[in-house]
Order: structure tokens, then sequence, then C-alpha cells
């Protein structure tokens, strides 16, 4: 329900018990209380005015704040009973961290904070930084024997699987569907590349790195960078994109496959509409 505009001349304009939020385009509705936890945070200073007058809002009317509408859930969760409680291996803890600094939250920048320890080395929340905050080859230039205990056996086995240049060795998997018109005389339609969806399988830590921004990753947003995923795919449509991201990260085509199936045949010109789906694997030493 769309809150009602708040042009009224003259006097203040009382907040409603249940406010309406848009933050970068996800939406979410909690309590006036929640949103005013957190005395001096930038909520509680757009909610304890006597006015809604001049706060920004949305076609619909539900107030509007351009930040990161995914990380915006942890920034909520925390007002609510002023704890962090996030996934294990949350991947984009740096990135919360700037998002409680934008909205004025200081103890919860602390709580993200990496810890260090007296030795002058990362604690246990070292293994959790964001993988995209470091350069591609830091894995290679740390010293295994530098290692923090707290980030056990897979963050070594991480560090020893890195080659000397930085690259890791490893498979990343492309599939697309994709669907043709076969019509009299098997002359096939020119709309037989027509591709809805590049989908990406692979561990995260090299599908990040090859394809970077235009990796969408909201499908499965909380995986850890060491483990796979399936359900990523691409913010563009052109095969030979992707076949150029991969060429220039060092990786080879070295198996592909496709399937057919006829969907159905048209009543009047006798074309069967097809539908294809197909993978290409890539590898790099």
């Amino acid at each position: 329900m769309a809150l009602p505009d708040s042009g009224i001349s003259g006097e203040e304009v009382p907040f409603p018990e249940i406010i309406e939020l848009n933050v970068g385009g996800q939406v979410y509705i909690t309590r006036y209380s929640t949103l005013t936890s957190v005395p001096d945070s930038l909520l509680w200073e757009m909610f304890s005015r006597k006015s809604a007058k001049g706060l920004a809002r949305d076609t619909k009317g539900r107030f509007f704040v351009d930040r990161d509408g995914f990380l915006f859930r942890y920034i909520l969760d925390y007002m609510r009973d002023q704890q962090l409680v996030l996934p294990d291996h949350f991947p984009e803890r740096g990135r919360l961290q700037r998002e409680a600094e934008f909205f004025n939250l200081p103890e919860l920048v602390r709580l993200l904070a990496p810890r260090i320890s007296k030795q002058n080395s990362l604690g246990d929340d070292g293994c959790q930084s964001d993988p995209e905050d470091s350069s591609p080859g830091a894995d290679s230039a740390r010293n295994l024997g530098s290692l923090s205990p707290g980030c056990g056996p897979g963050a070594r086995q991480a560090a020893a699987a890195a080659a000397p240049d930085g690259k890791r060795s490893g498979f990343i998997t492309i599939g697309y569907r994709g669907s043709y018109t076969l019509g009299r005389d098997s002359h096939t339609d020119a709309k037989f590349r027509r591709v809805a969806r590049i989908m990406v399988c692979g561990k995260i830590s090299l599908a990040k790195e090859v394809f970077g921004d235009t990796l969408n990753e909201s499908r499965d947003p909380d995986r850890p960078p060491e483990r796979y995923t399936s359900r990523y795919y691409l913010k563009f449509t052109f095969l030979e994109q992707a076949f150029d991201k991969l060429a220039d990260a060092g990786f080879h085509m070295v198996a592909c496959n496709s399937t057919g199936t006829c969907a159905f045949a048209h009543e009047q010109t006798d074309d069967k509409i097809w539908t294809s789906y197909t993978e290409y694997v890539f590898y790099r030493e």
C-alpha cells in the first residue's frame, strides 16, 4: 500500500507505524520504531524529523534510499536487536561495512572490522573478507606458513592451488538454451542463435575472476568463493563475448555438447520449432 503524499501544508506530518522502504529497488516493510532504534544514525535522522516533507519517494509513495538493496537486509536486521548475524563464509563483509558507515552505525562498523591479533595477523574474521578487495595474485604472494591458524586447511589448500602468476587451474562450464525453426526443405530460420540467458557453472572464485561485473550473482548471493555454483548467469547474451573473456583469462575449450527437442509444429506451414540446450566446458591449467 502506497503511503499518502506528504505535501500537506502547514503543520507536521507524523510517520505511520508501518513504513515501506525502497532501497535500491528492493522493497522492505518495517516498523517506525525499528528505523529509529539507533540514535544519531542516518535512518534515525530521516524518520525522527517532524515532517516527511523532503524525503525522497518512489512512484508508489515508498521512501527511497539509493543504496545496495541486497545488503540493506543485514542493516535492518541489525537495527532490530543491535546484533550482527551473518551467513557462514559471508563474501560481502567489506561492502556491508561500507553500508554501515553510510547509515552511521559505528557499532556495526566495529563488529564488521577485521580482527587483528597481537602478532599483527588477521584473526578468524580474516577468512571472511571480500574476495574482490584483494588483487588476483594476493594468494600466491602470501607465504603458506604465514597463514592464520583460524583460516583452516581450506585456505591453505586454496593458496597452494594458486599458480605462480596468481591464476588458479579449474573448469568453467557455460550453457544456454536456444530455439530455432526448421522449415520445409530443411531451411533453418535465422533466429537459430536466439539466446535468452547464458548460465555459468564452476568455482565461485574462478567465475568472478573471469567475468567480473558482468556476472549476475543474484540467484546464489551467499556462497563462499571456494565453493561451486550452477546458478550464476551473465548480464549479456553474446556467446562470443563470453568466449573472449575466457580466452583472455587463459581458458581453452575442452568439450561441448548439445541436445535438441522439437517443441511443436506449425499447423499451416509445417515448420517445426526446436529448442536446444548447449554446454561448453573450458579448462585452465
